[in-house]
């Protein structure tokens, strides 16, 4: 497998306590092997140090249980205490399997016993960075999390609601293309509710497998299934007395909506493999880019979960809805991106701010952040310049104001080509220049529906639209290789709806 250097350069390392060297050795190039960077240190003094004296802390933490200097369940103790997020995992040799087994009731992410395979060992340390990366899954301090940043009225909406919904205890579903900002909105509404002082727990249900994902929410008894060595609670569980934030929920497999719809009815659930019915006091933030709607039509998604979980409904509009936001988002999160890498904040000129304004910005805020963090590391220097700028959004065009290039040349007609050829021949009429790069085909596209109107046409949404979606769907399909998944997710569609979209427009994914 090849080494991510981008990863390596940005994710936070590995820490890895053990006063065995070779251990330490052998893990270290392992880890590095797949591009994870790693620290290491003899014992749990060297770590409480570091943590000391540094703002950030690691990605996973893999620690021995005994060492000079320290017990391993010590120091599992204390990182808890100050990073109940941070997945820990505990290497042990046989005979403290015991030990090892009770320090799942300290949050353990998983033990290691010695000694181990290597490369299942990496990949237990890949699963725990995937924990870590995708989701805060323990208590969180939410006074850390940052404000929303929005003066847009569709913003403006979204606080009001947020205020009028934080005292409540109702279950609210946020509604919103991936990137726009969901989780902020349920951590808003988690920080300013009675719960605030009780956990905040998020799950990403499409981001784990099926066969793992009742376990990941209801818990497991040991000896469940094949390597349950030990019980373990569930994020139900975990927000007792808090907030439960189930992102992608539209994603969730049709059998565990049943189990889902059970728990909201009463509170009660069961472990897998248990027997005792465990009550939990969870608020229940959903989330969803899906229509769920159209999912309940499809007969994938429950109608009445749906009912349950759409009892109060926030939308949060996508960013190209809320353009004069960018300019105070980029300033915001170019200082984060610089105080993450520890280097001076960048800036951006009123040119370059007014061209990433008017992007697009198909991947929403999120989108926003990781060009704002890629600026910090690529653009040459402290001021950043329109020719700084990455290249998805210089080669989106220029900004309004700028003369458009029409292939159009009259009415409904392309050089040489009467409306109906044009018609015959999807894509031929070159809208504003998009081919190369313009952002005014929407003057051709109405140049074209006023030429079909003229002509007396009465389908004349049926057929623009369906040019438009079959252009938009095989251009993403062109960039992704046929990768339906990847092509939906660059779209801001789900999977469910490029599938029928490619069957109703007969597109030819050859």
């Amino acid at each position: 497998m090849p080494v991510n250097t981008e990863s390596v350069t940005l994710m936070k390392p590995i820490w890895i306590v053990d006063d065995d060297q070779s251990i330490r050795f052998v893990l270290e190039k392992a880890l590095l092997r797949e591009g994870l960077p790693t620290r290491s240190f003899t014992n749990p003094r060297e770590v409480m140090k570091a943590l000391e004296a540094e703002s950030e802390g690691p990605q996973v933490l893999v620690s021995d249980i005994r060492m000079p200097g320290g017990s391993g369940l010590d120091l599992l103790a204390a990182i808890k205490q100050r990073m109940p997020g941070l997945p820990v995992i505990i290497m042990t040799a046989f005979s403290d399997l015991d030990s090892a087994v009770s320090a799942f009731s300290s949050g353990a992410f998983e033990y290691l016993p010695k000694p181990f395979d290597l490369p299942k060992a990496v990949e237990l340390i890949r699963r725990a960075v995937g924990e870590s990366q995708r989701e805060d899954v323990t208590e969180e301090k939410m006074t850390d999390a940052p404000e929303m940043l929005g003066q847009a009225p569709a913003m403006q909406d979204v606080f009001r609601g947020i205020g009028r919904l934080a005292q409540s205890h109702v279950t609210v579903l946020i509604t919103g293309e991936s990137g726009s900002g969901k989780e902020l909105v349920a951590h808003a509404l988690h920080k300013h509710s009675p719960r605030a002082n009780q956990p905040f727990v998020a799950i990403n249900t499409a981001a784990i497998p099926k066969d793992l994902l009742e376990s990941e929410l209801f818990g497991h008894e040991r000896g469940a299934f094949t390597g349950a060595q030990a019980s373990r609670r569930g994020r139900f569980e975990q927000a007792d007395g808090g907030t439960l934030f189930l992102d992608e929920i539209g994603d969730m497999p049709f059998d565990l909506q049943t189990r889902l719809l059970r728990v909201l009815s009463d509170g009660n659930f069961y472990r897998v493999g248990g027997h005792s019915a465990v009550k939990a006091n969870v608020r229940v933030i959903a989330a969803t880019h899906q229509d769920l709607e159209q999912r309940v039509k499809e007969g994938v998604f429950r109608e009445d979960l749906y009912h349950r979980l759409n009892v109060i409904r926030l939308r949060l509009p996508a960013l190209r809805e809320r353009r004069e936001d960018v300019p105070a988002l980029a300033r915001y999160f170019l200082q984060r991106s610089a105080q993450q890498l520890g280097v001076e904040p960048k800036r951006m000129d009123d040119a370059a701010l007014e061209r990433l304004s008017h992007f697009q910005f198909p991947g929403n805020v999120r989108q926003l952040e990781n060009i704002c963090h890629w600026l910090t590391v690529m653009a040459p220097s402290q001021l950043i310049e329109v020719k700084d700028l990455p290249p998805e959004v210089l080669e989106a065009g220029p900004v309004p104001g700028s003369p458009a290039r029409l292939s159009v040349a009259g009415p409904g007609e392309v050089e040489g080509m009467a409306p109906s050829d044009a018609l015959a021949h999807p894509g031929a009429i070159d809208f504003g220049g998009a081919s190369r790069g313009g952002a005014f085909w929407d003057a051709g596209l109405e140049q074209e529906a006023l030429a079909l109107l003229n002509a007396g046409r009465t389908d004349v949404w049926d057929v623009l639209t369906r040019r438009f979606e079959t252009s938009l769907i095989q251009a993403a399909l062109a960039t992704t290789r046929g990768r339906r998944i990847e092509a939906a997710q660059k779209l801001g569609i789900g999977r469910n709806t490029i599938t029928r979209k490619i069957q109703e427009l007969g597109i030819d994914e050859a």
